[in-house]
């Protein structure tokens, strides 16, 4: 009887740069729903209505919670690690978008993701991967739940997905309001958001 050698499963991580060449190449489509997480090329979930309506409306919120100098990025990439280049839903970065012509901002104040079977994942792993990178802010629209949760105070964990999470997280229903850590003196009504 013979016996077959058996290998361990090996992922190969990606970097940015060699994403990007990926789509360059067109490899990939600029319109094909992927990003890149911790080296990994993964699939977005679909948009349908609800989520199409929903960044909208998270998008018009921000826009005038923030006004001018800031910029609200709609499904934009941003450049937070040499193996990352997720595109949340929304990010808030200061300037104009001739500020990033040479690359993807690094530094939302705040990054936002509209979730309704990406739910888990946008939870575990990009709550994980934006903590890492140190984003103060990130928001989930959790559609399924109808309401916003905030999270806040990134830190180390050996538990999470990258290495990190947040420490303070909240839950906000539709009669409440919330207010940006960049813009202490503001604050939106999730009531406005919610499709």
């Amino acid at each position: 009887m013979r016996v077959m050698r058996t290998y361990p499963t090996r992922l190969r991580p990606w970097t940015r740069k060699e994403y990007r060449r990926l789509g360059d190449l067109g490899i990939i489509r600029e319109d094909e729903p992927v990003e890149l997480i911790g080296g990994q090329l993964v699939v977005a979930e679909p948009k349908n209505a609800p989520h199409a309506a929903a960044v909208a409306l998270v998008a018009d919120a921000l826009r005038l919670a923030f006004g001018t100098g800031w910029l609200i990025r709609q499904q934009d990439p941003i450049a937070i690690e040499p193996d990352s280049e997720p595109e949340p839903d929304l990010s808030v970065v200061r300037g104009h978008p001739r500020d990033y012509l040479a690359d993807h901002p690094a530094r939302p104040v705040l990054v936002a993701e509209v979730a309704e079977s990406s739910l888990r994942f946008d939870r575990r792993d990009k709550g994980s991967l934006y903590a890492k990178a140190g984003l103060p802010d990130y928001w989930i629209l959790n559609l399924r739940d109808r309401r916003l949760e905030v999270y806040r105070h990134p830190a180390a964990d050996d538990a999470a997905p990258f290495g990190w999470r947040y420490l303070d997280v909240k839950a906000f229903a539709a009669g409440a309001r919330v207010t940006p850590l960049a813009l202490p003196d503001v604050s939106i009504a999730v009531a406005d958001i919610l499709p």
